[in-house]
C-alpha cells in the first residue's frame, strides 16, 4: 500500500499537523509509505507528486500553511476520475487522503462514487461541515479575529468612530458569532439572520449614545434585509462559488450617512488563515491525521474523519457534504441580547 496525501482549497492553520500525524502513524504503526501531492487536486491531475518520508514531516505541526501547497483546482474540469486513476496507477498509489473543506470533500465524494479509494479530512475555518462538531482551523481563525477586533476597538474609541470589521464566513456566521461575542461587539451580522440597515444603524446609535465606539462584526456572506444577492464583485471560483469580500466596505458609508457617526471598515481576510495554529487546532488536526490512516488501512473508502463530542469517528462523505452546519437562530439570539 502507498498512500497519497493532498491539501486542497483555502489554506488553514493545522494542515501540516494532519500531514505529520498521518505520515508518522502510517510509518510507525502500519509501515506504509506516503507520497505528497503538490497543490491539491492540481498535482494529481498534472502529475506533480513526490515521496513524503517521515523525515520530511518532522516538527511541522506548529507551522502554518501547508508544506504540500494548495489550489482550488476542480479535478472534474481536468479529466475527472479517469485522470486521477491514471496518475495513481503511475505512482503505485492505492489510496488517497484528501484534506479540505466543502469543495474539496465534494470532489472527493464524487471520486469515491466512481471507485477512487479516498478518505476525507475536514478542513475549514468556517466550521460549516455538518457531520463534524468542529473543524481544525476554526479555533485559530476566531482567536486571530478576536485579537484584531480588540486592536481595532482601541483606535475606534480614540477617534469616537464606528468600526465595521468583516470576517470570513461564506454561508455561515460561526467566526463572526464567536469572535464578535468574545470581543464584545455591538452588532454581529451573519448570513443566517435577516437584519435591516435600519436595525444596524439603531445598534450603532445606541452604543454612541452610551459614549461607546460602535463595533460591528459582519461575515462576508451577510446580505442585508431586502437585498437578494451576495456582495461578490470578483466573480466565481473554480467550483462555481462567488468570490466574496467587501460587504464591510459597502456598509460603512451607509452607516455613516444614516447615523452621522464617522465610520471605517476593516477586512481581516486572509489574516484569519495565516500564522501558527492554536494548541487546540494542532491537537485536533493530529488526531484527524492519525484516524485517517486507520480508515485507509481498514479500506473505509468514501468516508471522512469527524469529531463527535470528544471522539473521532467516521462518517459518510455524502452526509458530510450535502448539508451545511449553519448557526442556529437561538445562538444568535443569545448574542443579540448584548447588542447596541
Amino acid at each position: 500500500m502507498t498512500i497519497g496525501i493532498l491539501t486542497s482549497g483555502g489554506d488553514c492553520p493545522g494542515l501540516n499537523a494532519v500531514i505529520r500525524g498521518a505520515v508518522i502513524k502510517g510509518d510507525r504503526i502500519h509501515e506504509v509509505p506516503f507520497v505528497g501531492i503538490h497543490d491539491g487536486w492540481r498535482g494529481l491531475v498534472e502529475d506533480d507528486i513526490v515521496p513524503l518520508p517521515r523525515a520530511d514531516v518532522r516538527g511541522i505541526s506548529r507551522a502554518g500553511g501547508t508544506i504540500l501547497g494548495t489550489s482550488r483546482t476542480n479535478p472534474f474540469e481536468h479529466g475527472g476520475a479517469e485522470r486521477v486513476r491514471e496518475t495513481m496507477d503511475k505512482h503505485g498509489m492505492t489510496a488517497l487522503i484528501a484534506i479540505g473543506g466543502e469543495g474539496t470533500l465534494t470532489a472527493a465524494r464524487r471520486l469515491a462514487d466512481e471507485g477512487i479509494p479516498v478518505v476525507g479530512v475536514p478542513k475549514t475555518i468556517d466550521n460549516d461541515l455538518s457531520a463534524t462538531d468542529y473543524t481544525f482551523g476554526f479555533d485559530t481563525a476566531v482567536s486571530v479575529a478576536t485579537e484584531s477586533i480588540d486592536r481595532l476597538r482601541t483606535t475606534a474609541e480614540s477617534h469616537h468612530r464606528c468600526m465595521v470589521v468583516e470576517v470570513m464566513g461564506r454561508h455561515v456566521g460561526w467566526i463572526a458569532l464567536h469572535a464578535g461575542i468574545a470581543a464584545g461587539a455591538h452588532a454581529i451580522l451573519i448570513p443566517e439572520v435577516d437584519v435591516s440597515i435600519e436595525q444596524i444603524c439603531g445598534w450603532a446609535e445606541d452604543a454612541r449614545d452610551r459614549r461607546r465606539a460602535p463595533v460591528i462584526v459582519v461575515a462576508e456572506g451577510f446580505v442585508p434585509s431586502g437585498e437578494e444577492h451576495l456582495h461578490a464583485p470578483r466573480g466565481l471560483d473554480a467550483f462555481g462559488r462567488p468570490r466574496l469580500g467587501g460587504i464591510g466596505e459597502r456598509l460603512a458609508p451607509e452607516i455613516e450617512e444614516r447615523t452621522g457617526i464617522e465610520t471605517r471598515s476593516a477586512t481581516l481576510g486572509h489574516l484569519q488563515r495565516g500564522g501558527v495554529p492554536s494548541a487546540y487546532d494542532r491537537v485536533l488536526a493530529t488526531r484527524f491525521g492519525t484516524a485517517a490512516v486507520d480508515a485507509v488501512v481498514e479500506k473505509q473508502w468514501g468516508t471522512m474523519v469527524s469529531l463527535i463530542g470528544t471522539d473521532i469517528e467516521l462518517v459518510d462523505l455524502h452526509s458530510a457534504t450535502t448539508v451545511l452546519k449553519t448557526v442556529p437562530r437561538e445562538r444568535w439570539d443569545e448574542a443579540a441580547i448584548l447588542f447596541g
